[in-house]
């Protein structure tokens, strides 16, 4: 199981005497989905925390909380991939230049791709509110773009990674129409 998706596995043991599910916590340990267990009356159990388990039997589910993993769990567990790492690189306003304190993070995402066998990185260019929104839209594809003809010169897949803008739509800090922000001049570079 890769990416955002829910990390909920169900896992069905043969050496139990009955099928069993359990929640396993997302990348940052709370869940990222639900399992949904029926009853055979239809009644529905509704595992939503990490680490809640549910037994199956005849006709019945037993619900409980966990409080730690068994060891075949944690076994399935290590062969998840390693948790994504977010990354932010900051650019002088209006254009696609880097401000010289971004290059080390573009050094540490390439470290982390070289990393990771099969890594998928997902590149979101984003602007300030300065300027008309197709301008922003624009400068902010422009921006990602730019990041991912790096990564990809620098020998990496091209397959293995996308590049979007979201203009001015998502700032990292809210501020009114024109206002000049460095934090909102980015691009956000998440690495799966």
């Amino acid at each position: 199981m890769r990416g955002a998706g829910a990390i909920a596995a169900l896992v069905l043991l043969q050496a139990c005497a009955a099928p069993h599910a359990l929640l396993l916590p997302g990348e940052d340990g709370h869940p990222t989905g639900a399992l949904v267990v029926l009853e055979e009356n239809g009644k529905e159990q509704v595992l939503d925390q990490p680490l809640r388990s549910a037994r199956m039997a005849r006709q019945h589910v037993s619900v409980r909380t966990v409080g730690k993993v068994k060891p075949a769990y944690g076994r399935l567990m290590a062969t998840l991939p390693p948790p994504a790492n977010s990354y932010t690189l900051y650019f002088v306003e209006g254009t696609t230049t880097m401000l010289p304190a971004s290059r080390a993070v573009l050094d540490q995402i390439r470290a982390d791709v070289a990393s990771r066998p099969g890594a998928e990185v997902q590149v979101t260019g984003h602007t300030d509110t300065v300027g008309s929104d197709d301008d922003n839209d624009r400068l902010s594809v422009q921006r990602a773009t730019q990041i991912m003809g790096v990564l990809i010169a620098e020998g990496f897949p091209r397959e293995a990674l996308s590049a979007v803008g979201r203009g001015e739509r998502e700032p990292a800090v809210d501020t009114g129409d024109n206002v000049a922000n460095a934090q909102n001049r980015r691009v956000e570079v998440i690495v799966r």
